[in-house]
């Protein structure tokens, strides 16, 4: 956000004005509020008193709302007061005002450059990015040397994924202004998205050249050697952010996100860092304690949902056929809230929008305004779908804005932080001996803590293709991260047992030469020829799921299972053998496969891997018989069921209530019906 700097008026004594003027370009900022207080009391029915008080309280961060509004008031012409005032409803949180400023600035001054600009800014916070982008190259247009409006384009043009135009804009950017640290720092990222790794390595070192000490930078080189499989390195990178800046909430959670790849972690350790998290965040704010919820437990409830992966992305699968269930059989008993942490929008996004009942686009919303903003939409229970990826706004938590938190969904392990009541799981997933690796307490559903919507792609489902190829495919979908070194070696045993297989390994990264090649070398190092290895990159959604047809066998990585990836692989007929695990992570395929009615394909241990790999694969009539049935027995069991599912998930959602309620009414003295 720009502001306008206040210029000396003719109607006002020029000496006064030019002083203030001159105060405010000195960064005087005390002063000339102080005096500007004084001039308003004085002149009260001059502009220039309101426009420079209003002016600057809103470069010191305070609320000048009411001097701005008097400003538009008394100069209804003037484009850079409306501006100013676009810039003040933003900076409290009222996007829509903010944008409707903006645009009476342009429509009195069109080639306002700094209004288009501020508008573009305004419009992203309101996930309205194609139309920020539109006001980011009118800008630039008008200032083509209007570096921060190239780099806030390359951030709107990411949100649509158009990542080459994105990554033009941060190097124009970078032209205008070598050393802008944060065109580097995102550049890096959008290399990233693009599966560019290497350069995406190198434009995060460059920015490391230019300030060692940037705790981003650091942060961000750690995320991007994470999917590389560098887990070391990129654990030792996000520790190095939060020893550079102890609040870096997104490090602390990168971290934590990083150590679950990490073979041969142990739950203790996980555990002692996430509460080392969630009581560093609670730490710095003071929750609430009170809510004005009605304390009725048969009520309609209302839920608030909070993510920022509403659109095609795994949560966003996961969530479509369930959101659609209860918007239709719970619709007398829950109200669904969406608030969504990320601008990005897609068809996906727009489908669930329509299945809740009001959708807050929270991106550009501060954890207190979002959390007042949850507490006046009057939320019951708050579910957490994040946990520590992306976007996720656990400090937001912290403050409790709701009398029930839960965390569900979108990660795999406690979040840590103490102000969430429940976690979320089914009887696989976390059998009670493991209820002391979270801060949370479970609450399960009786068969499955995740169903999966089927994809709407009509990619059928292929013949078995051992029969044609005279030689058994396993097959990966998973991201490399996951494939440690134990993982190739075992993978490498089951090749080497089973005569003439092969295995076929498809991910964003192997899109990167490097990458794909290192793979190969670590699979030979374990005595495998590289014409063994299929290798392939990201491809769209239709293409992924037909790919499942050259796979005979899905091998299940550890200790991070894969979740997606097999949920698709059974939808697409192809039975996926796992390892069965010491944490949640490690143990959501073994969910999966028991509530897909697969018991034999959960292992014991490595050596019961390779034993179960081998005599599945020595069984090809089985293995064509289980594939041509196999979408239609998942799709009736509890992994595909999104009715069976929803009612299993409004039964905890009520139970949870009726305990809050229960625990309020017991504290008063008095009991109520659960």
């Amino acid at each position: 956000m720009k502001k306008q700097k206040p210029s000396v008026p003719a109607s006002m004594p020029r000496e006064e004005a030019q002083q203030l003027v001159n105060l405010f370009n000195a960064g005087r900022y005390a002063d000339v509020e102080l005096r500007a207080r004084l001039l308003v009391d004085l002149y009260p029915a001059t502009p220039f008193a309101w426009k420079i008080l209003g002016t600057v309280l809103l470069v010191q961060g305070k609320d000048g709302l009411q001097a701005l509004q008097k400003t538009v008031e008394l100069l209804p012409t003037d484009a850079e007061a409306h501006s100013n005032l676009g810039n003040m409803y933003k900076a409290l949180g009222r996007y829509e005002e903010a944008a409707a400023s903006h645009q009476r600035a342009i429509r009195l001054k069109p080639d306002h450059a700094l209004a288009h600009y501020n508008l573009g800014i305004v419009l992203r916070d309101l996930g309205r990015s194609a139309e920020a982008v539109a006001s980011f190259h009118q800008a630039i247009k008008l200032k083509p040397d209007f570096t921060d409006a190239h780099f806030n384009l390359g951030i709107a043009l990411t949100d649509l994924d158009r990542f080459e135009e994105a990554a033009a804009s941060y190097r124009q950017a970078l032209t205008l202004q070598p050393k802008f640290l944060g065109a580097h720092c995102n550049l890096g990222i959008v290399l990233k998205d693009m599966g560019r790794y290497d350069e995406a390595v190198a434009a995060c070192q460059r920015l490391l050249a230019l300030k060692p000490d940037d705790a981003a930078a650091h942060n961000n080189l750690g995320n991007l050697l994470k999917d590389l499989g560098r887990l070391d390195e990129a654990t030792a990178h996000c520790r190095e952010a939060l020893k550079l800046n102890p609040d870096y909430n997104e490090a602390a959670s990168n971290l934590l996100f990083a150590l679950n790849y990490v073979a041969g972690q142990q739950p203790e350790v996980l555990l002692n860092e996430a509460r080392a998290y969630g009581e560093r965040v609670a730490g710095r704010v003071t929750p609430y304690t009170s809510w004005p919820n009605t304390v009725d437990a048969g009520r309609k409830l209302r839920i608030g949902l909070v993510s920022g992966d509403l659109n095609q992305h795994p949560v966003g699968f996961f969530m479509e056929g369930v959101l659609k269930a209860l918007s239709t059989q719970a619709a007398d008993r829950l109200s669904l809230h969406a608030y969504a942490t990320q601008a990005r929008r897609d068809a996906l996004t727009e489908r669930l929008q329509t299945c809740c009942d009001s959708w807050c686009v929270a991106a550009g919303l501060s954890d207190h305004a979002l959390a007042e903003r949850i507490r006046a939409d009057g939320i019951d229970i708050l579910v957490d779908l994040s946990g520590h990826t992306a976007y996720n706004r656990l400090p937001m938590f912290a403050l409790k804005p709701a009398p029930v938190q839960l965390s569900w969904l979108g990660y795999f392990a406690t979040t840590g932080v103490a102000a969430i009541d429940y976690l979320l799981a089914d009887p696989w997933t976390v059998p009670p001996a493991h209820e002391a690796h979270f801060t949370e307490q479970i609450w399960r559903l009786p068969e499955t803590r995740m169903c999966f919507t089927p994809p709407d792609a009509d990619v059928p489902v292929a013949a078995l293709p051992a029969w044609g190829k005279g030689h058994i495919t396993f097959g990966c979908f998973n991201n490399i991260t996951k494939l440690n070194d134990e993982v190739v070696a075992l993978w490498a045993r089951v090749l080497k047992a089973v005569d003439g297989s092969r295995l076929m390994l498809k991910a964003k990264q192997l899109d990167e030469a490097s990458v794909k090649q290192g793979l190969l070398s670590r699979f030979e190092a374990q005595g495998i020829d590289p014409s063994r290895l299929t290798l392939a990159g990201r491809s769209p959604r239709a293409e992924y799921l037909a790919a499942y047809g050259e796979v005979d066998i899905g091998l299940d990585p550890f200790p991070f299972t894969g979740g997606t990836t097999s949920a698709e692989s059974l939808w697409m007929g192809v039975p996926v053998l796992t390892l069965d695990g010491d944490r949640l992570v490690s143990r959501q395929g073994v969910g999966l496969m028991m509530n897909a009615g697969l018991p034999d394909w959960v292992a014991r241990d490595a050596d019961d891997y390779l034993a179960k790999a081998v005599a599945h694969a020595a069984n090809v009539p089985a293995l064509a018989a289980l594939r041509a049935g196999l979408r239609q027995q998942v799709l009736a069991s509890p992994v595909f069921d999104g009715a069976r599912f929803a009612r299993h998930l409004e039964a905890a959602w009520q139970g949870m209530w009726a305990q809050w309620c229960n625990k309020q009414c017991n504290n008063k003295g008095v009991t109520t019906d659960a």
